[in-house]
């Protein structure tokens, strides 16, 4: 039997911790499942999802929470894998910067009972001037009862500017 451990993790940028924290990992006979990383404001952040036998969790968790030893703060908790007939979505949404851009949209998200699934956001300059554009892709659960029509009509009513953008098949 085992079981999932969320990891959430942020550390001054230097080479070598994702070398640390999946020995750390292996050590204590965990599987690496999945991850997110990034560099960010020179600081290393991420978020990892692990399978462990019962009788190693404790003993993983007390290893990840040694900072000196991996340079990184973690957080562990523990997980669980929930069904849902949702449907997965992703879908990038596209306007003119601006401060409080992240929480309409979420705001709309919520409104329809959709969840974020996964979240990315940037600032670029727009190609033909210098104006900011604010870039977010995203995947999504979206309820069985929120069609996808519906869900870009109320993402694109938070601003004349704002374009939903659904991938290409």
């Amino acid at each position: 039997m085992s079981q999932h451990l969320v990891l959430s993790f942020i550390g001054d940028d230097k080479p070598g911790l994702v070398e640390r924290l999946s020995a750390t990992v292996v050590e204590h006979q965990g599987n690496w499942l999945e991850s997110k990383m990034s560099h960010l404001a020179n600081k290393f952040a991420g978020i990892l999802v692990v399978s462990v036998p019962l009788e190693q969790k404790d003993a993983l968790i007390h290893a990840l929470q040694d900072d000196e030893k991996l340079g990184l703060h973690i957080r562990v908790e523990s997980g669980d894998v929930l069904e849902t007939d949702n449907t997965l979505v992703s879908l990038s949404v596209v306007g003119n910067d601006r401060p409080g851009i992240v929480r309409e949209v979420s705001q709309v998200l919520h409104s329809l009972m959709v969840n974020v699934t996964s979240l990315s956001t940037d600032c670029e300059p727009a190609p033909m001037s210098s104006e900011m554009l604010f870039k977010t892709d995203m995947e999504l659960s979206v309820p069985s009862d929120v069609s996808l029509e519906a869900l870009e009509l109320a993402l694109e009513k938070i601003s004349s500017d704002l374009m939903v953008e659904w991938p290409k098949d």
